[in-house]
């Protein structure tokens, strides 16, 4: 049985990309010829997907006359790190009596192998390049196939870099040289988290935040990484949702772009070098650039959607909420651009990079070094209570603030609340989970009344731009631009009022956290 342990960063590129591999330096200066093999991966599980649910992976591949028996789990002990077990099979089926001393051991039994079946399989041509040495020691695999879950199957183009011997550092420098000579962008899911998908019918489906569970007592530093690589995963994940032009793809990708700035802002503490501030231009980059199509999404449905259905034949209507739904498709595009851009898949990279082995780790600012190390409860604690103040000090000016400033309460409110989920876990009891059930719907209420009304703000000003500030405006046009202001104007009051309401509501509920 090998070691259980697998470092691997896997890039997703398109067929077509595979002739220019051969032809990079990289793959040129290797000494030797590349090895050719089919493969037939068969992945087992329940009926209800038990592996799964549990984090594990079960399957059988078969190369030529030699069965191969793997077990994996993941965690969130890192982005491109899973235990792995692997044994020799005398047959295509599996043998749990090989699973003792896996992960896999303690869900064997009588009932678990009466309901093992296999759920899909993999078919890929696979290439085998010479190790790379010159960084290291770097296993290069090239995966062409299909996946195929009985009535549904995927294609599967994908390079694996695995890493024998050296560091993360290294391994991230073979995959940055690959992805500047073809468009490459990186991939988190597994094989088999593809296979479940397409079993499920989810393939390309939006990606939501997971949760995070953070250990008490791991320092500050761990702490971060944990979360900064759940953010990073819910950014790469949505990007098929958003390049099939699905709107919670984009809006997804934007909360796990959010989710990840507002971490930095957190633990900006032990964040004070040139590497991050490059990383927070690059995130500040991609969300102005997913930006607009969110806004203009939430106009038309929101807004022109209701005015045009009671109002259809209202002069300039049509018109004007055409030009605004091709504004829409237009800023789609534009994200679209964004995403697949080698700018894009570079930041994504870097991130990586940064997260697993960044400058950021080993600073050797004595201070700064000192706060990495504390509990993460201790710095998480701290954090909550000054932004806490904050909200409770610029929330009791609500009704009497700007635009500009209610955007500001709605940023300190968001960051709140993502701390709040963050650390949820580190503050155990009866009553802080009791504190933290009520905390959360409060603060959510109060960041959807402040995101209400920066809805209105910016509507008005997308529909301004659109129908009266244009020059040669037709008298039609402005009035349909006046129509829908109107629609947004009417409900200014009413979203103050929820505002006001939702922050005394806040005021009542008890912090969670020591």
């Amino acid at each position: 049985m090998s070691t259980p342990k697998e470092i691997e960063i896997k890039l997703e590129l398109s067929p077509a990309s595979l002739p220019r591999l051969k032809k990079i330096p990289l793959i040129r200066a290797l000494k030797g010829a590349a090895r050719r093999s089919a493969e037939v991966s068969v992945y087992f599980d329940t009926d209800k997907h038990k592996l799964q649910k549990k984090g594990l992976m079960l399957r059988v591949r078969r190369i030529g006359n030699r069965y191969i028996q793997t077990i994996k789990a993941t965690g969130q002990s890192g982005l491109f790190e899973r235990d792995e077990w692997e044994s020799d099979l005398a047959s295509a089926e599996p043998d749990l009596d090989l699973a003792r001393g896996t992960a896999l051991e303690p869900l064997i039994g009588r009932k678990f192998r009466r309901q093992l079946q296999p759920v899909f399989e993999t078919r890929v041509e696979r290439i085998v390049y010479p190790v790379i040495r010159d960084k290291g020691e770097i296993a290069f695999t090239v995966d062409h196939g299909k996946i195929d879950a009985g009535r549904r199957s995927a294609p599967l183009c994908e390079v694996e870099l695995e890493l024998k011997r050296g560091s993360q550092a290294e391994l991230f420098d073979v995959a940055r040289e690959l992805m500047q000579a073809v468009p490459a962008g990186l991939e988190f899911r597994s094989k088999s988290q593809r296979g479940y998908e397409l079993l499920e019918d989810a393939r390309d489906a939006p990606a939501t935040a997971a949760r995070i569970d953070l250990a008490a007592g791991i320092d500050t530093r761990d702490g971060f990484k944990a979360i900064g690589r759940a953010c990073l995963r819910q950014i790469v994940g949505n990007e098929p949702a958003l390049l099939k032009g699905d709107p919670e793809g984009v809006h997804q990708m934007r909360v796990g772009l959010r989710r990840l700035r507002a971490a930095l802002s957190l633990f900006a503490d032990i964040l004070s070098d040139p590497q991050t501030a490059a990383i927070k231009t690059g995130l500040r980059w991609l969300q102005g650039e997913l930006g607009p199509a969110r806004e203009f999404e939430v106009l038309m449905k929101r807004v022109v959607a209701p005015v045009k259905k009671r109002r259809a034949r209202w002069d300039g209507v049509p018109a004007l909420s055409q030009e605004l739904a091709e504004k829409r498709e237009a800023a789609l595009a534009r994200a679209q651009d964004a995403v697949q851009s080698t700018r894009s898949r570079a930041l994504t990279l870097d991130i990586a990079a940064w997260l697993e082995a960044g400058d950021w780790t080993r600073l050797r600012d004595d201070l700064v070094r000192d706060l990495g190390d504390m509990p993460i409860e201790v710095s998480a604690a701290r954090q909550l209570s000054r932004r806490w103040k904050k909200i409770r000090r610029r929330g009791k000016a609500i009704a009497r603030l700007d635009a500009k400033s209610r955007h500001k309460l709605r940023i300190q409110t968001k960051k709140v609340r993502y701390a709040a989920e963050f650390f949820g876990n580190l503050f155990p009891g009866k009553r802080a989970a009791k504190r933290r059930k009520r905390f959360l719907p409060a603060l959510e209420a109060l960041q959807d009344a402040l995101g209400d009304l920066n809805d209105i703000a910016v509507h008005e000003d997308l529909i301004g731009a659109t129908g009266m500030r244009r020059r040669r405006a037709s008298r039609k046009r402005a009035f349909a631009a006046g129509v829908l202001m109107g629609h947004e104007d009417a409900r200014l009051d009413a979203a103050l009022a929820a505002a006001v309401g939702a922050y005394a509501d806040l005021g009542k509920v008890k912090r969670f956290w020591a």
